[in-house]
């Protein structure tokens, strides 16, 4: 609740808890059991930002933060408090807060898209804990893009990119450096194993202007800008990569603003342990350097986790503000747990820090912030106020249509897929898988020539032959036939010759007997 300019959060008491907004970008800490109220304390915190005109962006994993947008009820304990508190008097009072819906997976609120070369490479090696040869493998890609003018904006974009690297390894060998195909194979599979946590869906455009995150409605109100996270938060390295892009962007999109009365905005990621566990360490050392500066952006950071062991010690260190529930501890090692939770805080000579944290009731506190002198509060046990909006979520279907009426339905609603390397890389594919096919054509056209030339040479030698052999049988045959005729010519000849011959015998012997006649007939006359 909003007072007096600052957060009031709590009743202890004696007293009542603020937390300054100046100091608010100090960072925070919301810890505490399963059903010990964090939840309802990271609404106090949102609604007071929100009316502060502070945006905020909380990660909803449960989906109990939707009813932000309606005023909440009166039931048993807040009359009590209310009576108690007087709360009324000093301004509370029931309202619903401007909310705007967000999904990754772009059910249940405006798609939260980025693109593959905001992201970077640097930023996706982490995330995808590749090893050195790898990275250098995803740099060069990513070089050569950029050289050619060709936009990484979507997944298969990227996996585009790479297989061409490898493709063209030779060529690109002297100017980018060695690839092998390993490495290329090796960053495609974890390339695969993201897509698989719905990373396809998260890489894209329209890409988000952080800025829409950064806005207030005309009341003054700073927008509660709300992520569904309950299938969001079953896939660790796909909320590790959106917070990692999300942290890196603020950084490095925002200008530098140092201290300011309020925040710019202010970020809660519930269920932090997720965005730490297992994570690689250059990971982390990302988040931590992030964390730490931009503070000088006007942006504060609120974990929401069950201890505060699940932050890694280097994040804690920056977390100022700190607001823990209950921890129960049954175990040994639950009691160390508990043990380290309440080292976190500066001593109240009044109680046992650990024996308090394991004695909270639900909607019970401890409470330390940073001071206006940037100290530490000692740290004392509270109350949280209730919030003013409604603690029920809301139905889905009155979500759907409150995001296809929102003003940033036409920007972000529809998916855009642009040309890109994708595009482009299978355009030249194709032209070359033409060109290649043309060649081959024309190379088994020639080839056809060729052979349809050497049949053709080979019919023209067989006609060759066998006119020749038609020609010499013609010649036999003629010879033949001359032969024959020259032997019916000597034939007739010799019949001629035998004819004559008979015939002038003949004609001989009848002379002679004519002549013997005659003569005999002289002799006898």
């Amino acid at each position: 609740m909003l007072y007096n300019n600052n957060i009031w959060i709590g009743q202890s008491e004696t007293d009542s808890l603020f937390l300054s907004l100046k100091m608010a970008n100090r960072h925070g800490l919301i810890a505490g059991a399963t059903g010990t109220g964090k939840t309802t304390t990271l609404k106090v915190l949102a609604e007071s930002f929100s009316k502060a005109g502070v945006p905020v962006f909380t990660a909803d994993i449960k989906g109990d933060l939707t009813g932000t947008i309606e005023k909440g009820k009166d039931n048993d304990i807040i009359l009590e408090r209310k009576k108690n508190w007087s709360l009324v008097e000093r301004g509370y009072t029931f309202e619903g807060y401007p909310c705007t819906f967000w999904d990754v997976f772009q059910e249940n609120g405006h798609p939260v898209r980025a693109t593959i070369s905001e992201m970077g490479p640097i930023l996706l090696a982490n995330i995808l804990e590749l090893s050195d040869a790898q990275r250098g493998v995803l740099d060069i890609a990513f070089q050569v893009a950029d050289d050619n003018n060709l936009l990484l904006l979507d997944l298969k974009d990227l996996k585009a990119m790479l297989n061409y690297v490898s493709d063209n390894a030779s060529e690109l060998k002297s100017d980018y450096g060695h690839i092998t195909s390993q490495s290329v194979g090796a960053v495609i599979r974890s390339l695969l194993s993201l897509e698989k946590d719905g990373a396809d869906l998260f890489f894209g455009e329209p890409s988000l202007d952080i800025n829409d995150w950064l806005q207030c409605d005309s009341n003054g109100y700073g927008y509660i800008n709300i992520l569904e996270c309950s299938k969001l938060f079953l896939k660790p390295k796909l909320y590790a990569t959106f917070m990692l892009w999300m942290l890196s962007e603020l950084y490095e999109t925002l200008p530098e603003v140092g201290d300011l009365d309020k925040p710019k905005a202010v970020f809660f990621f519930d269920e932090a342990h997720l965005l730490f566990d297992d994570a690689p360490k250059a990971l982390v050392s990302k988040i931590e350097q992030v964390i730490r500066l931009i503070r000088s952006k006007g942006i504060g950071i609120y974990f929401v986790t069950q201890n505060p062991i699940d932050i890694p010690d280097s994040i804690l260190g920056q977390l100022g503000n700190r607001i823990q529930h209950a921890l129960r501890a049954y175990t040994p090692n639950e009691i160390k747990n508990v043990k380290a939770a309440s080292d976190t805080f500066r001593a109240n000579p009044n109680f046992d820090t650990q024996d308090v944290i394991m004695n909270l009731g639900v909607g019970e506190a401890l409470v330390s912030f940073i001071d206006e002198r940037g100290i530490p509060s000692v740290v004392e046990k509270c109350m949280i106020l209730p919030p003013e909006s409604s603690m029920e979520a809301i139905n889905p279907s009155i979500i759907k249509q409150i995001v296809n009426n929102a003003q940033y339905a036409s920007k972000y609603n529809v998916s855009v897929d642009r040309e890109s390397a994708f595009e482009i890389l299978d355009q030249k594919r194709q032209e070359l898988e033409e060109m290649k096919a043309d060649q081959l054509k024309a190379e088994q056209e020639a080839k056809q020539r060729k052979l349809d030339e050497i049949e053709a040479q080979k019919r023209a030698k067989e006609e060759e032959k066998l006119l020749a052999k038609q020609e010499k049988e013609r010649e036999k045959e003629l010879a033949k036939k001359e032969k024959e005729e020259e032997r019916k010519r000597r034939k007739t000849e010799a019949t001629i010759t035998s004819l004559q011959r008979t015939a002038i015998n003949t004609i001989g012997r009848e002379v002679t007997k004519q002549f013997t006649r005659s003569i005999l007939g002289v002799f006898k006359k």
